[in-house]
């Protein structure tokens, strides 16, 4: 067949074709804005000039060092500005980036290091202890060790020590301001490679691509309508599926970083009035945290915030908290393997006139595709037909586009079972709803199975939350010897809240079918990930031995 005369003489050049890639993004505010803060830390201000140049001094320091294409640096960092440089000055040389979970224990780190094949790792001395214990194990293995470099803020006052070669500000300077860092070949060159959390057998590498990256930190702009400038607080951690990309999503708004070490709610508040911050993220338990905090630490913020929330839909108590403090939330949905957030809840004016129980109805689904995401479904596992948009028949939620993973580092087994017939496979079980708006019913481990009927432990988790004393809810399956499992419900309660396990079953019933209702009520505080998610498989263990209040 001849060629089409659109494939005559219009093939990609230099001049046409570049690599997208997020670095671009910091290279445009530091042209553009020089003189505009990029990092608040502390007493600390620097530019975007002054970032970007830091930034290609850090990426010539490690080239220096042998560090190259495709090698792996490790960060063990909170939310400072090494950690914003290092999400620009590690790729600039065609290395990958691999932020660690600072909440894990050594060995978990050591398997990392390992499986990632780190050539050299940044640390704040806050984790020296664990660090310097997951090297060991390293060496016991007789692996070759990586380049430490030491990040001591001075925010940081804790215990802790130096364990490197050098300090981050000392090897920082070493490198050139005018190291000229190259546009990846590829675009589909990786970028970054996250771990997940590992709750069963080993953590699995999710690898990122700079295009990736590009385009998921450009829809965040486009769901959020983030304008220029933004000031954007780091509540969410950076180590978390990269921030949700926001580092990158800062820098294309040549936005302002206010850092912040320890997520705490006079901190926040303080942060928040102090560099009048626009927009944050984090999961329900961040929100939460500010809703029931003390008035005092709210006084004099009279500006408009921009809250982002993942990981479990916001019930009406949030949300009414939130509008209450002049809050405006946004639900979003995502894995470690779509970059964070990769669909939204897209609001309508419409639905402010409804009331705050239909609102909250409406704002917990986990909406439509993020833009620049080619799809969202909701499929049969086994066929991969789509079910009935009919808000009943449940399906897997399944992901197809730009905003998903290359796939798992060194395991091609699980990355073709995840891309199975073309999507990517979530794991969650959801229903479409006749709007195009899908809605999570549970994970797929966290259906319950009572005398052969089918439980959501959201559904009930949702009843949960809108009893007026409870904080946070989780509920898992509890073995019975008569229905096999059973509704176990494992509740934080606010301060200085009275309720009975009777209460809280008496509320169960005015919603519930009754072999829905919670058999048993635990009370205390829930295990959580170091991003606030509730550790369900913790749970599972306490409701198989722990002696819960049968009700």
């Amino acid at each position: 067949m001849a060629a089409s005369i659109f494939e005559q003489g219009l093939e990609k050049n230099p001049a046409n074709y570049v690599p997208q890639t997020p670095l671009t993004f910091i290279e445009r505010a530091a042209l553009v804005y020089p003189e505009k803060a990029a990092v608040i830390h502390g007493p600390l201000r620097r530019s975007w000039a002054e970032t970007y140049r830091r930034c290609r001094q850090l990426a010539s320091a490690l080239a220096a060092r042998g560090v190259a294409r495709f090698d792996t640096v490790a960060v063990m960092l909170p939310n400072t500005p090494p950690m914003v440089e290092c999400h620009f000055a590690i790729p600039m040389l065609g290395a990958v980036l691999c932020s660690l979970n600072t909440r894990l224990d050594a060995s978990a780190i050591a398997f990392m290091l390992e499986h990632g094949e780190a050539k050299a790792v940044i640390v704040d001395r806050e984790f020296s202890v664990v660090m310097s214990a997951a090297l060991k194990m390293l060496s016991e293995k007789g692996h070759r060790l990586p380049l430490v470099i030491d990040a001591d803020d001075s925010q940081y006052s804790g215990p802790g020590e130096r364990i490197g070669t050098i300090e981050y500000d000392d090897f920082v300077a070493q490198g050139s301001p005018e190291y000229e860092w190259q546009l990846p070949p590829d675009e589909w060159d990786s970028i970054c490679l996250n771990y997940t959390s590992g709750t069963t057998g080993n953590p699995k590498g999710v690898v990122y691509s700079h295009r990736g990256a590009y385009v998921n930190a450009i829809s965040n702009i486009l769901e959020w309508d983030m304008p220029k400038h933004p000031t954007y607080l780091w509540t969410l951690p950076m180590f978390h599926c990269n921030g949700w990309c926001f580092p990158w999503t800062v820098a294309a708004r040549a936005g302002i970083n206010v850092c912040l070490r320890k997520v705490e709610a006079a901190a926040i508040f303080d942060a928040i009035r102090t560099h009048q911050v626009t927009h944050y993220c984090g999961a329900p338990i961040v929100h939460g945290l500010l809703i029931n905090a003390d008035a005092n630490l709210k006084a004099g913020i009279g500006h408009k915030v921009n809250a982002m929330v993942a990981g479990a839909a916001p019930p009406a108590a949030m949300i009414e908290g939130m509008e209450k403090m002049g809050f405006d939330i946004t639900h979003v949905y995502g894995l470690t393997e779509t970059y964070g957030p990769a669909a939204v809840c897209v609001k309508h004016e419409a639905w402010q006139s409804e009331s705050i129980g239909e609102r909250a109805r409406l704002n917990a689904r986990q909406g439509v595709r993020y833009h620049l995401q080619q799809a969202i479904s909701v499929r049969d596992p086994e066929t991969l037909s789509a079910v009935p948009a009919d808000g009943e028949t449940m399906g897997e939620i399944m992901f197809r586009g730009n905003i998903t993973m290359k796939g798992y580092l060194k395991n091609p087994k699980a990355t073709q079972d995840a891309f199975a017939g073309g999507w990517f496979h979530s794991g969650d079980l959801a229903v479409m709803n006749p709007d195009g708006y899908v809605k999570i019913k549970d994970r797929s481990k966290d259906i319950i199975i009572s005398g052969g009927e089918n439980i959501s432990s959201i559904e009930v988790e949702d009843v949960l939350y809108r009893h007026p004393a409870v904080l946070a809810a989780a509920v898992v399956a509890k073995p019975d010897p008569k229905w096999g499992e059973t509704p176990c419900a494992f509740l934080e309660i606010k301060p200085g809240a009275a309720v009975t396990p009777a209460d809280i079953v008496a509320h169960c019933k005015q919603y519930l079918a009754g072999f829905k209702v919670p058999r048993a009520v635990v009370f205390g505080e829930l295990p959580k990930t170091s991003t606030g998610k509730i550790q369900k498989f913790e749970l599972r263990k306490q409701a198989g031995s722990v002696s819960a209040i049968d009700v």
